[in-house]
């Protein structure tokens, strides 16, 4: 074999070599801790985006995952277990457990995804250089309240009763709640805030909007929301309000319309934070990023059901139309 070919071939090795497996220390086995207020199972997109970048479980990784179930008093506790255990980073879903986890450790990095704003609830500095020992994703909720506001009111003209359902007890829901105040003061639209902040609150708070003449509905972004969408839109078809989502799973488990960031994508670029962090990078100086693109999404089944004629303008400029 001549010496250039031997040269190629060296070459062609090194590209192909992911960059984490190569830098990681021969034998080293990467923990990685999850901590979620939610249940089971860990979302694939997040798995896959490691596997790409090296982090195979079972041969390089181990995924040290503590799920609270709903019982979000337990998060402090889950969160002290993955301390102990000395994972080398933390993936804290949702913002009760990036507080258990910010709590637990000044020194584990952690890195994050919240629908809430990440500087407008002091989770961190500011996005560009969070500081301390946290950075992540941030869904963008709160400003995209009034973008879903305008939406909804193509669909359903000259609505002025919109109800808001929220989970409250969650403290970052504040900003989100002051954002879409201010998106509907411009819009002429008076809101209805309703809580549930567990499944058996739900039938209470339909109830509720019925009573208040809603017109229309904007469930926004809960991960207790998102494990119980198939009962929320059930509740949501029994009471016939054309309802606006914040993600496209509502839809597809028969919701009329969603806009906002797709989860299986933020999940897969989470995966490069971890890859980062578990390469030298400090979390501080690690940008907590904001979503590359947004999704309309739209089921024309359930626009049938409800007698909406969805308008045109709003058709062409869906990504995605069920039909």
């Amino acid at each position: 074999m001549s010496v250039l070919r031997i040269l190629a071939t060296a070459a062609l090795a090194i590209l192909v070599t992911p960059l984490a497996v190569e830098a990681q220390p021969a034998g080293k086995v990467w923990r990685i801790g999850f901590l979620s207020p939610g249940s089971p199972p860990l979302p694939s997109a997040l798995l896959q985006g490691l596997r790409e970048l090296g982090y195979v479980e079972g041969q390089n990784t181990a995924v040290e995952v503590r799920w609270a179930e709903g019982h979000v008093d337990r998060l402090p506790e889950l969160a002290a277990d993955l301390v102990r255990l000395k994972v080398d980073v933390i993936f804290a879903n949702g913002y009760l457990a990036i507080l258990a986890a910010k709590t637990a450790t000044k020194t584990i990095p952690i890195v994050f995804l919240t629908h809430v704003d990440p500087t407008g609830t002091g989770l961190v500095v500011s996005l560009a250089r969070p500081g301390a020992n946290l950075t992540g994703f941030t869904l963008m909720s709160p400003e995209l309240a009034g973008k879903r506001l305008e939406l909804l009111r193509e669909v359903v003209p000259g609505v002025s009763r919109v109800a808001v359902l929220m989970y409250t007890a969650n403290p970052g829901f504040v900003p989100t709640m002051k954002q879409t105040e201010a998106a509907a003061r411009s819009l002429g639209v008076r809101l209805h805030f309703v809580a549930a902040n567990s499944p058996d609150e739900f039938e209470r708070a339909f109830s509720a909007m019925g009573e208040r003449s809603a017109a229309a509905l904007h469930v926004q972004l809960e991960l207790m929301f998102l494990a119980q969408r198939a009962r929320i839109v059930e509740l949501v078809a029994r009471t016939r309000l054309p309802a606006m989502y914040d993600v496209r799973e509502f839809v597809d488990a028969g919701g009329l319309i969603s806009y906002g960031p797709r989860l299986s994508d933020e999940f897969r670029r989470l995966a490069t934070h971890v890859d980062k962090i578990l390469r030298g990078v400090n979390p501080a100086d690690l940008p907590v990023e904001q979503p590359a693109r947004f999704e309309l999404v739209i089921n024309l089944k359930t626009a049938k059901t409800l007698g909406l004629k969805i308008p045109p303008s709003i058709l062409v400029r869906a990504d995605t139309v069920i039909e």
